[in-house]
Parts: C-alpha cells; sequence; structure tokens
C-alpha cells in the first residue's frame, strides 16, 4: 500500500521526498527470485490514491492502526493484524491513529504464489484479521526475507510465510469473482491499452452503453471510476519498467503519461516514493 498526498497541501506540492521525518517508504526486489517485491514503511501524513499490486499482498501492521477502503468498503488495520489482498483490487490506505502506522509487506506474482503453495485456489476471504501471533511472524520473515542474500533461504522463508497464513486461504474457497463477465472485458481492454489516450464513449461503446451510464455502472462493478483503473496499471506497469532499468523519462512515454513531471506526481501519489528513488532501491 502506498501512494502519498498531503493531506492539507495541494497536488501540484507532492514533495520529491516526505517532509516529516516519520514518513518512509522502501521497497526491495529479490534478486534470484522474480515476482516478489518487499516493503516496508511508517505513514503517518499521508493519504494512498486508489492503487494496485497487480500481486498477493501479505503484511503485517507493527504499530498504529491504518484506514483503507477496498472492494467497496472501509476497512481499518490495528497493530498486530494481518492485511491480506488478493490482486488486482484498487485499493487506499492512510492513517486511522496520530502517530501514523508502521508495516510491512511482501507482494508476490500469482504465478509465483501457486508454485510456492502447491495451490491454484489461493484467495484471502477476508483483508484484515486480528492474529497477534501470526500478524508478529510474518512481520519477523519479511524482515528477515529483507536481510537475507541467499535464494536458498530465500525460498525457506517464503514457504514457512505462505503456511504461517495459509489458514486464511481456504483451499475449497476458490476466487469469487467481485465483476461481471462484460466488465471483466472491459477491465482488460484498460490492461490492453493503458499506453494510449482511452476515452469514456470509447470504452462505453465496448458495452454498447451511454457513456454515464457505462460510468455508473463501472464504479459499482470496480468501486473505482475507469481512469483511477487506468491510472493504477499504468503505474504497475511503471514499476515494471523501473526495475528492467528504463530511464524514467522513457517509462512516461511507455505508459501513457505525458511527461516525467507526470509520471514522478502520479507515481508518488500511489506508492510513496519517486521513479528514481524506486529504481534505485530495487536495483541496487
Amino acid at each position: 500500500m502506498e501512494a502519498l498526498i498531503p493531506r492539507r497541501c495541494a497536488v501540484q506540492g507532492v514533495p520529491e521526498e516526505f517532509t516529516d521525518t516519520r514518513d518512509r517508504a522502501q521497497f526491495r526486489h529479490l534478486a534470484d527470485i522474480p515476482g516478489v517485491e518487499l516493503y516496508h514503511a511508517h505513514i503517518s501524513r499521508y493519504a494512498f490514491e486508489p492503487h494496485t499490486h497487480e500481486a498477493f499482498g501479505i503484511g503485517a501492521i507493527e504499530s498504529g492502526a491504518e484506514r483503507f477502503r477496498y472492494r467497496g468498503s472501509q476497512h481499518i488495520a490495528p497493530s498486530d493484524s494481518l492485511v491480506l489482498m488478493n490482486p488486482d483490487e484498487l485499493h487506499t490506505g492512510q492513517a486511522e491513529t496520530t502517530d501514523g502506522w508502521r508495516y510491512r509487506m511482501i507482494y508476490l506474482e500469482p504465478q509465483l504464489l501457486s508454485g510456492l503453495a502447491g495451490s491454484q485456489n489461493w484467495w484471502f476471504n477476508e483483508v484484515v484479521r486480528y492474529d497477534p501471533l501470526r500478524a508478529r511472524r510474518v512481520g519477523a520473515l519479511i524482515f528477515t526475507l529483507w536481510h537475507s542474500q541467499e535464494a536458498l533461504q530465500q525460498h525457506g522463508l517464503l514457504l514457512e510465510l505462505l503456511d504461517t497464513v495459509r489458514p486464511y486461504s481456504p483451499g475449497n474457497s476458490p476466487r469469487q469473482p467481485h465483476a461481471s463477465p462484460r466488465f471483466t472485458r472491459v477491465r482488460d481492454y484498460l490492461h490492453d491499452n493503458y499506453m494510449h489516450s482511452i476515452t469514456l464513449d470509447e470504452l462505453a461503446a465496448l458495452l454498447s452503453l451511454t457513456p454515464w451510464h457505462f460510468q455508473r455502472q463501472f464504479k459499482q462493478q470496480f468501486h473505482a471510476t475507469p481512469h483511477q483503473m487506468l491510472m493504477a496499471i499504468r503505474l504497475w506497469r511503471a514499476k515494471q519498467f523501473l526495475t528492467r532499468g528504463m530511464p524514467a523519462a522513457e517509462v512516461a512515454a511507455a505508459c501513457g503519461l505525458s511527461d516525467q513531471s507526470h509520471l514522478t506526481r502520479a507515481f508518488t501519489r500511489r506508492y510513496g516514493i519517486t521513479p528514481v528513488r524506486y529504481q534505485k532501491q530495487v536495483t541496487r
């Protein structure tokens, strides 16, 4: 969960770095295991715009509490709780407590998780679970993964982490689609054409609806506007390009954004860090 706007600042005032020393966000990738992203942050004054990770998110709240919107409902994750997110789910995030919240997350691409778990039916039914023992174990495992330099140890830690949260992904509870097949087609269209300029009329024509009727139904299905979903997809793609070493200016063009400045503002509001800083963290 990332993407930050000072609550009392204008959009154009999004900083290159946090103005409050309590606010920080760090990322790490595992060089020998593609499809894993580690994240550690303490957020106090910022609120995340709707964004997605296109991956399973597993994490623990270490202190404070977070409020976020997920699948159309508001949730509060207190200290010692697990946060369990499914792929392709837009969500927000902001501090619920005065001093913010500190948390650790790991994001696992679906194909990697299925291989590790030995199951195609991995799916979380609840996004927040208060479970101090498991939450502290998950936090400790992510911390150890962050500092591990051996691929063999990392594989073992990943397996232990999944075993820790396995009770919250019942094997007999396969994924329940939250969007109708018609609107899944629209979502797929956004994924396939994120690099282009897309109009509301264009999307509405896919379902033979009027633009306003389409937009109302789209928001009912995904709890976000078409533009919010498009930007979430563009910024998720930007992370992939940055990880591969593509210069930020080229990433902006590849993602359908106007320029590097646009990329920097949008990326910072969703992931709590500038594209250049993110790239340095995950490629070093």
